[in-house]
């Protein structure tokens, strides 16, 4: 009776595991992109999108990302952009935003001003969606369609210097706000000699050179997701 009395104190002093504490799951990366054909991939499957290589490059990386949210349409100007951005009525933050947007001002005509200031407001907003940090949301460049077969029927010259004004605003207001700008209009002008970066509408990019942005983007983004 002794031995069990013994043990029975001795077991009751013995160290017990601390309580473990469960760690709640890193909720989904949600994303919202932002802009026009080049974001929702005119020409090409949706699995093709910029937005949508990122997100399958991310998940991979082990990233937890839902499917991107778009609020892009071919054709659209900032104006357009930012009435569709109304009319979505989104009121979620997102985990990362991204914004490219401006090649319709720049085809139609408008004022370089008119961009700037349409610009300008779009990003605003975008930093608004990332819930105001500016390290979540991203700028992408106007690509250079004048290199195309549709885009060579027209002033190919005027085109590139006329994008290339658009970007310099952009970049130079992505550095003001602290945001990442990222220049794919470099890679874009590789398909005056790669016709396969160009999608079978002879106008827009192909999949293959969205999946050149993404090599791009995709160092960065992780960074900032992780």
């Amino acid at each position: 009776m002794l031995i069990v009395i013994l043990w029975s104190w001795l077991a009751g002093c013995s160290d017990s595991p601390a309580p473990v504490t469960p760690v709640p799951d890193r909720p989904p990366t949600t994303f919202l992109a932002l802009g026009d054909s080049y974001t929702i991939g005119e020409g090409v499957a949706d699995s093709l999108r910029w937005p949508a290589q990122l997100t399958s490059r991310l998940r991979a990386s082990g990233i937890q990302m839902v499917a991107p949210t778009y609020v892009a349409r071919t054709g659209w100007t900032t104006q357009e952009l930012t009435r569709g951005i109304s009319q979505a009525g989104i009121s979620d933050t997102f985990s990362l935003v991204s914004l490219l947007i401006g090649v319709n001002n720049q085809f139609r005509g408008y004022p370089v001003q008119e961009y700037e200031s349409g610009f300008r407001a779009l990003l605003l907003q975008a930093i608004g969606f990332a819930g105001g940090e500016k390290s979540r949301v991203i700028v992408l460049s106007i690509p250079d369609y004048g290199v195309t077969p549709q885009g060579m029927t027209l002033d190919e010259a005027r085109i590139a210097a006329e994008i290339d004004a658009y970007n310099a605003y952009a970049r130079a207001t992505c550095e003001l706000e602290g945001i990442l700008f990222f220049d794919i209009t470099p890679i874009s002008r590789e398909a005056a000699q790669d016709p396969e970066l160009i999608a079978p509408d002879r106008l827009h990019p192909s999949g293959k050179m969205y999946a050149r942005w993404v090599d791009l983007i995709v160092p960065a983004v992780r960074a900032i997701l992780d």
